[in-house]
């Protein structure tokens, strides 16, 4: 007997992104030197955002697994085309303009890579044998090489991992991971003498910021003074002395975390880390209750991929990563990364409410 659809959304999950984000309003106007067209412009990106999240949670998963292969083959299109005409910002060819809007679309590649690799791990038995795991390497690395060429390494990172992940989770041997680090520990001197003289700079200067304290280790250097000047419960809002003064770089972006951390202190801090956690936590749950390997592959993939972003930036933040332009989720300024976030989580809220619906 057909079992009864639930609703697509997931009220806890819901409200946990809702919290999130309503905190992103309350920073950004602090970050953003108190502006209302600031305040502004984040809202509508969030309205359409949950639109981008309620729509997707209205596709079934079988549908996603069908279009998976056409929205990869767009994706890697659409980057192929911004190396041609991209418009060009901040040294980097990254945007489409569609004279209305400008969008990147690697961030369409966050959702599209996790999708085709799910699509096609899942086709056949698990766990994937060596030509699965060649044809899913080839559709991670190609989208992660173009995303390189704009050149954008932080975001390149995230579309591999988001990719890689999917192949772990699938079950992947013992014998092929070990071989993997093998590789990848072989390849590094030939992937650091490739990197970008700015890039190398920001590996180097991890280890000591201050050897460089108005150059590559500014941003490290500012943004953890700003964390720990901000002690148990903070300098309040508005009060943040680094990010008023304007020491903190891209505070309304990348290092949004350093002006929240002085503002509301540890506490604060541990609270939206435990906001993070839950979602994770609870995504994974609903990825552990998926009627299908397609649909567990792609929403614990989406799940740890989130995780994998937070800890990205606040690590970044907090001087035990390099800069490389992670923003936070949910939290930092953007549209095309907090749509893509949305609709990745109305993905998740549409396995959830199939879990038991036989189509």
């Amino acid at each position: 007997m057909q079992a009864k659809r639930r609703s697509a959304i997931d009220p806890s999950l819901l409200m946990a992104l809702l919290l999130l984000s309503s905190l992103s309003l309350v920073v950004l106007y602090s970050a953003g030197g108190e502006s209302y067209d600031l305040i502004w412009r984040q809202f509508v990106r969030l309205f359409v955002a949950l639109l981008a999240l309620i729509i997707f949670s209205m596709i079934s998963p079988d549908s996603l697994r069908r279009w998976s292969p056409h929205l990869f083959i767009i994706g890697t299109l659409l980057l192929t085309l911004v190396l041609v005409i991209g418009y060009i910002g901040k040294g980097a060819q990254r945007w489409l303009d569609l004279g209305v809007v400008r969008f990147q679309p690697a961030e369409i590649m966050k959702l599209a890579v996790p999708m085709m690799i799910a699509w096609i791990l899942s086709r056949r038995s698990l766990p994937p044998g060596i030509l699965s795991i060649v044809l899913a390497s080839i559709c991670v690395v190609l989208p992660a090489v173009l995303v390189i060429l704009q050149p954008d390494l932080g975001t390149a990172i995230l579309i591999a991992v988001s990719g890689l992940l999917v192949i772990f989770l699938a079950g992947l041997r013992w014998q092929y991971i070990v071989a993997t680090i093998g590789l990848v520990m072989a390849a590094a001197p030939l992937m650091w003498f490739n990197l970008h003289a700015y890039q190398q700079r920001r590996i180097l200067t991890l280890f000591d910021p201050y050897s460089d304290p108005l150059g590559a280790g500014y941003h490290t250097i500012q943004s953890t003074i700003a964390v720990g000047s901000g002690g148990l419960h903070g300098k309040g809002w508005i009060g943040g002395t680094q990010s008023q003064l304007e020491f903190i770089p891209e505070r309304s972006t990348d290092f949004i975390f350093a002006v929240f951390a002085e503002e509301f202190g540890l506490i604060g801090s541990l609270l939206i880390l435990s906001i993070y956690l839950f979602i994770v936590g609870r995504t994974l749950v609903i990825a552990f209750n998926a009627r299908d390997a397609y649909s567990r592959l792609l929403t614990a993939s989406l799940s740890l991929t989130f995780f994998f972003y937070v800890f990205v930036n606040i690590g970044m933040v907090t001087g035990i990563l390099p800069v490389v332009g992670v923003p936070l989720p949910l939290i930092s300024y953007g549209g095309t990364s907090m749509v893509t976030l949305m609709a990745g989580f109305g993905i998740v809220m549409s396995v959830n409410s199939r879990k038991h619906f036989m189509a």
